[in-house]
């Protein structure tokens, strides 16, 4: 805690020298900030907005009051104590480092003393007075600073209290992407000391019933991560990297990771992420879901209702027979959608007789008609075909 010994000191001095000085302050001041920018980077750009307005007015501030202190035991400082503290903070929340502070303090102190020291000798004030009042700036802006300072570690403290819960609310925003958001999401980016990327991925987690809590160590401090939610995820900058780790998550835990995407896609990422999970089922090798190595499967079984609808619309000659039939059917027409071979191919293909091919054929061209020459037709029956085939092999089967 500063104690404040400069207060007495000047309060100590003749309140004429104050008196004498106060003329002079408005030079000192203009000194002062004129050697701080020359002297220290941190303040060297121009003197404009809101930066040139809280320089100038915390330099003559810090002069006006050491002036009016002067032979004043009863001045109040508990407003000049607010102020300097506050600056302090604005400091650490601009992320600007205390040594811009302490070299700002020193030059300052022998900037004022240099300025207004003639006006003192020639007003003939008594060299101890001066001694003091020498004694007295130094220690006022010794203190200044320290309390500046302290202002700075207590935003610097309440920061790193704040960052995980900033971390949090960032990742909310991010995956959430409301109207509007990208200022606040820049803002909670600065307040959490992560800086905002142009792409990320998206990594959705399940956990089994029975699974421990999942190891945050193994997470590096460039990931986001909401692990308390109903449907725990990540978002890495850098997931080739980031990610390595969960190779290494304890049982009962999986993840799929999206692809990389730029961040307002984030949303649509996460959701990618989660429909890898439901399609992939436990019994999937490995712990982690790289979406990237299965875009198409994704793509194609993103939506259930569509996949029927294409089926519906595609393959819609097929609803009059058995599943049996249409079960032969479908193998025997995205066969020869893919291939675009004869009947022996797509029999040494299918395992079967080239002339049960020849039959099939026969049967599709009654089926479909001059579909099966339009090719905007014939895309719509192999996607919707393939998909019937994925979401078969990724239903989950009962035990």
């Amino acid at each position: 805690m500063v104690e404040y010994r400069s207060f007495a000191l000047l309060a100590s001095l003749p309140r004429a020298l104050g008196a004498c000085l106060r003329p002079h302050a408005a030079h000192a001041a203009a000194a002062m900030i004129q050697e701080t920018q020359r002297a220290v980077p941190a303040y060297g750009q121009p003197l404009k907005g809101v930066f040139g307005k809280v320089l100038v007015r915390s330099v003559e501030y810090a002069v006006l009051h050491c002036v009016d202190s002067m032979g004043a035991p009863d001045l109040p400082h508990e407003q000049w104590i607010a102020f300097y503290r506050a600056r302090g903070a604005m400091e650490f929340s601009e992320g600007r480092n205390l040594d811009a502070l302490q070299d700002t303090a020193t030059i300052g102190a022998r900037v004022a003393w240099r300025a207004m020291h003639p006006a003192v000798v020639a007003a003939g004030v008594d060299p101890a007075v001066i001694s003091v009042g020498a004694e007295a700036i130094f220690a006022y802006v010794d203190e200044l600073c320290a309390t500046a300072i302290a202002g700075y570690q207590q935003a610097q403290t309440d920061a790193e209290g704040a960052v995980p819960a900033r971390r949090r609310r960032l990742l909310e925003l991010i995956v959430q992407a409301p109207e509007g958001a990208a200022s606040s999401i820049a803002e909670l980016a600065n307040g959490a000391g992560w800086p905002l990327p142009e792409t990320a991925a998206m990594v959705a987690l399940e956990r089994a019933p029975e699974a421990s809590d999942f190891p945050a160590e193994l997470l590096g401090g460039g990931v986001l991560a909401d692990l308390d939610g109903p449907e725990p995820h990540l978002l890495a900058v850098d997931p080739d990297a980031d990610l390595a780790p969960l190779a290494a998550m304890p049982a009962g835990w999986r993840a799929a990771v999206s692809p990389t995407v730029p961040l307002a896609d984030a949303p649509a990422a996460l959701r990618t992420a989660r429909r890898a999970l439901q399609l992939s089922g436990p019994e999937t090798p490995g712990p982690v879901i790289w979406c990237r190595d299965h875009l198409a499967t994704l793509w194609l079984l993103a939506e259930d209702f569509l996949a029927a609808e294409l089926a519906r619309q595609s393959l819609d000659p097929f609803a009059s027979l058995s599943a049996k039939q249409r079960d032969r059917l479908s193998e025997t027409l995205l066969a020869w959608l893919e291939t675009r071979g004869g009947a022996p191919e797509i029999a040494q293909r299918l395992g079967v007789h080239p002339q049960t091919v020849r039959n099939r054929l026969r049967q599709l061209e009654e089926l479909f008609g001059d579909r099966l020459k339009d090719a905007d037709d014939r895309l719509g029956m192999q996607l919707a075909l393939r998909a019937q085939r994925l979401m078969r092999a990724h239903r989950p089967t009962d035990n």
